[in-house]
Order: C-alpha cells, then sequence, then structure tokens
C-alpha cells in the first residue's frame, strides 16, 4: 500500500525505507546488503529512484572511488507525509505499556529479527533447490491428510 502512495515498485520501497531510516544517506553497498540485491540490482535500483526524483548520488568526500546516495528532498517530504501518522500512532500505543513491558516486546522483537536474519542467511548460502529437495522428501511434507 505504501509502495503504492509512493508511487513506487516493492524493491524500489525498499530502498527509499532504508535510505529514510539511516538518516538519507548510504553507500551502494550498504543498500545492496540492506536489500539483498546484487550490485547490478542495486545500480539499477538507484537508477530508478535517481530517475523518479526519489534519490541523488553524490561523489564521497572521503573515498573518490565511492558515491553516496542521498535520499532528495522530495522523497523525504513524502516519506514524512507518509509514516508521520503512523509513528504518532505507535507512539499512543508504546504509552500504553510500562517500561518493564516495553523491554520485553523490544527484546522479542529483537531476536525475532535475529532469528529471521539467520534464516535468511543460511538459505542464501545454500542452494534454493536443495532445501526445496529437503523440504519435500521429509516425513512431515510427504505426510498430508
Amino acid at each position: 500500500m505504501i509502495a503504492e502512495v509512493l508511487g513506487l515498485n516493492k524493491t524500489d520501497l525498499a530502498g527509499v525505507d532504508f535510505l529514510y531510516s539511516q538518516d538519507g544517506t548510504c553507500t551502494a553497498g550498504e543498500l545492496s546488503r540492506a536489500t539483498g540485491l546484487t550490485s547490478g540490482s542495486t545500480t539499477a535500483l538507484i537508477d530508478r529512484l535517481e530517475k523518479a526524483g526519489y534519490a541523488v548520488r553524490e561523489d564521497d568526500p572521503t573515498d573518490r572511488r565511492r558515491q553516496i546516495v542521498r535520499l532528495s528532498d522530495k522523497a523525504h517530504a513524502r516519506c514524512e507525509a507518509v509514516y508521520e501518522p503512523i509513528r504518532k500512532e505507535m507512539f499512543k500505543l508504546w504509552s500504553n505499556y510500562n517500561a518493564s513491558e516495553l523491554e520485553l516486546i523490544v527484546r522479542f522483537l529483537t531476536e525475532g529479527v535475529k532469528l529471521h536474519g539467520t534464516g535468511l542467511e543460511r538459505l542464501r548460502s545454500t542452494r534454493f533447490d536443495s532445501v526445496a529437495r529437503k523440504a519435500q522428501s521429509s516425513p512431515k511434507a510427504r505426510k498430508r491428510p
């Protein structure tokens, strides 16, 4: 839904979201790692974002071999318009919990994100074909009522 509102596809929204979460700037490598895209796909993503007016490329002042990708002012304003109402509602929700409850929620979410990341890394390091074959040959996969 947010992608539609911003006029982006889901991959481009992931790039904009990451840039927005990084105070509007990152390197192409950081964007690639965050989105899981190859370097070529990341370049295409940046090209699309730049063409749509969502991002600009700037030379890295500390390393002339790198470029910095910066969220455009237009994109920042659009992200604020979309996310600010959601942020306000989340603050209202959080105010219903005490400090120890919030700590538990944060711990749960943090550990869940780590587990998700570990699972993704395991999938990336294993050929998908072998993972799919293992799943199909497992006793649970064969037992269907």
